[in-house]
């Protein structure tokens, strides 16, 4: 097993594990990030690693971003969504759509934000009961990243995102489900072992066909991936100059509720 500052990897059996491992909510800031580029990587160039399992230490997957960074960065004038976008989740999800390796998410609890865009990049996920799905982004005064404009309509309708994204009402497991979310829900306590059992089946498949597989899918489904997060950067770099952003950022990191009228 290895483990980097935020990130535990462990291979066992053709199954390539990746923990978030980031207290209290898994939130990512740049050193984490780097590391789950660096280890999609290593799953990239590995021979022996046939599946990538992606899940979230404790009880939530990810919480996304974490926003305090954004504060720091803008204190400092640092601060260029379309920059940090580009070098941060943009390649984290066109690494995981182009691994031509199956990559599964075991979602073990809340999923928001830029974390919600990586899980729906992957291949399949497996929820536990106790998961909720949001979106996140508008509650600070931003538009959604990470490809989540695209991955979420194209899996649940355009309707349903954007009343998801609008209203920032979490997506609970059992309507998760039923909408094509996510492909299984368990309850919380088998998680773990469930998809860890689901990985070690995919490992023992066909994967180099399953690579083939997600090719067509990608070009079937996602063919204008790059040039979508692309423009979301764009996007996202007006919605971050904006008073909107400012009065949501603030509320968030002062808990209280934003007023943006």
């Amino acid at each position: 097993m290895e483990r980097q500052e935020f990130i535990k990897s462990e291979l066992i059996d053709g199954v390539f594990s990746l923990t978030l491992e980031r207290p209290k909510a898994n939130a990512f800031n740049n050193s984490m990030i780097k590391e789950l580029q660096a280890c999609l990587k290593d799953a990239g160039r590995n021979p022996a690693a046939r599946i990538v399992l992606l899940k979230g230490a404790g009880k939530i997957f990810s919480a996304g971003q974490d926003v305090s960074e954004f504060r720091q960065a803008a204190e400092a004038g640092e601060l260029s969504f379309r920059a940090h976008l580009q070098r941060t989740y943009n390649p984290l999800v066109l690494q995981i759509r182009s691994l031509e390796k199956p990559v599964l998410a075991a979602l073990n609890g809340p999923v928001a934000g830029a974390a919600l865009g990586l899980a729906l990049a992957c291949d399949l996920r497996m929820a536990a009961d106790t998961a909720r799905l949001v979106v996140g982004f508008l509650g600070i005064g931003l538009a959604p990243d990470s490809g989540v404009s695209l991955f979420l309509p194209a899996l649940i309708g355009l309707g349903r995102a954007t009343e998801a994204a609008f209203t920032n009402q979490p997506i609970l497991a059992e309507q998760a489900l039923e909408w094509g979310l996510v492909n299984r829900v368990v309850p919380a306590e088998d998680l773990e072992r469930v998809a860890l059992e689901w990985a070690q089946e995919l490992a023992r498949g066909p994967v180099g066909a399953m690579g083939l597989a997600k090719r067509d899918f990608n070009r079937a489904v996602y063919p204008h991936l790059e040039q979508v997060l692309d423009y979301e950067a764009h996007n996202q770099e007006i919605a971050g100059s904006r008073p909107e952003h400012h009065e949501g950022l603030n509320a968030f990191l002062e808990k209280r509720p934003p007023k943006f009228d």
